[in-house]
């Protein structure tokens, strides 16, 4: 069954989410603070038509922003789609959000008859334009059915998990292995260089070696090459082991690993590295141990 979809977020996930709802059947609108992205994508098939034009014709509203403010601005800010949309519409909220925030967006899209389904996504930009990301969702029956024609376009995986909340929950505990995972991976490959173990013979043992993780896999071949066009940005992890440690906190537990991750982050961001891939932060480790890292050396 095709669905009138729109996609709030033109960024590399919300891109590569638009093109499999396009590849799927789906009529999809493609919103975004950045004209030249709406743009991109209508040329890409994407539907016409502003927010307001077509707010009444969506079936499904998948948000794929940055962070729980933004989130709640596309639902209920000035130009608020939720009360605009239809009774029996689904929101699909994707932003690695709190999970007490995720409960009070899914109560308040109910009170406008809209179903919410709390949809933290896993997979990175490839997945997300091959339509086979990893979905952590949670919602009510009504929800899962309403967005069902999303999922199926943009998933290999949907993990049902509850209520709203339960995916934000799961989400957090996810992005506390991959920053952890990413910084552990720049200090170790760092800390071989210091050893005479340069990063492509370090990319060539350790991913066939126990000390492997999907994301020193993922995120050390990009070292190697010397190439941080970002896929997924340093920017990122201050906000998401923010929340990691705000829930942590909230929960009277104790994430020193984390603390510590998110440290290298912050070091990262401070250097100016906010917009390169969150590999960069490889970087820190190289500026403090007087390293020369591939493609720096000119």
């Amino acid at each position: 069954m095709t669905r009138n979809v729109a996609v709030f977020g033109l960024g590399s996930m919300g891109f590569g989410m638009a093109q499999s709802l396009l590849r799927a059947g789906h009529g999809t609108h493609g919103f975004d603070v950045v004209p030249a992205a709406e743009a991109r994508f209508r040329a890409e098939g994407g539907a016409p038509g502003s927010v307001a034009e077509v707010a009444g014709t969506l079936d499904a509203v998948v948000v794929v922003v940055l962070n729980a403010a933004q989130t709640e601005a596309v639902l209920f800010g000035a130009e608020a789609i939720v009360p605009r949309l239809k009774k029996g519409a689904v929101v699909m909220a994707c932003a690695t959000v709190p999970p007490d925030f995720a409960r009070a967006m899914a109560a308040r899209s109910a009170e406008h008859g809209v179903h919410y389904l709390d949809a933290p996504i896993s997979g990175g930009s490839v997945k997300a334009a091959q339509g086979a990301l990893s979905i952590m969702a949670s919602g009510s029956e009504d929800a899962f059915a309403a967005a069902r024609p999303v999922l199926d376009a943009c998933a290999a995986t949907v993990f049902e998990l509850g209520e709203a909340g339960a995916g934000s929950a799961m989400k957090a505990v996810n992005q506390l292995l991959a920053g952890v995972h990413i910084a552990a991976m720049a200090e170790a490959l760092t800390f071989g260089m210091t050893q005479g173990v340069s990063p492509d013979k370090f990319v060539e043992v350790i991913s066939q070696c126990a000390g492997t993780s999907w994301m020193l896999e993922n995120r050390a071949p990009h070292i190697v090459a010397g190439d941080y066009t970002p896929h997924s940005q340093v920017n990122i992890w201050p906000k998401d082991l923010g929340i990691v440690l705000d829930i942590a906190r909230a929960s009277n537990f104790s994430a020193p690993i984390t603390a510590a991750a998110l440290q290298q982050f912050l070091a990262a961001a401070g250097m100016g590295l906010g917009r390169e891939d969150d590999a960069a932060v490889a970087k820190v480790y190289a500026r403090n141990a007087g390293l020369t890292l591939p493609g720096q050396e000119a």
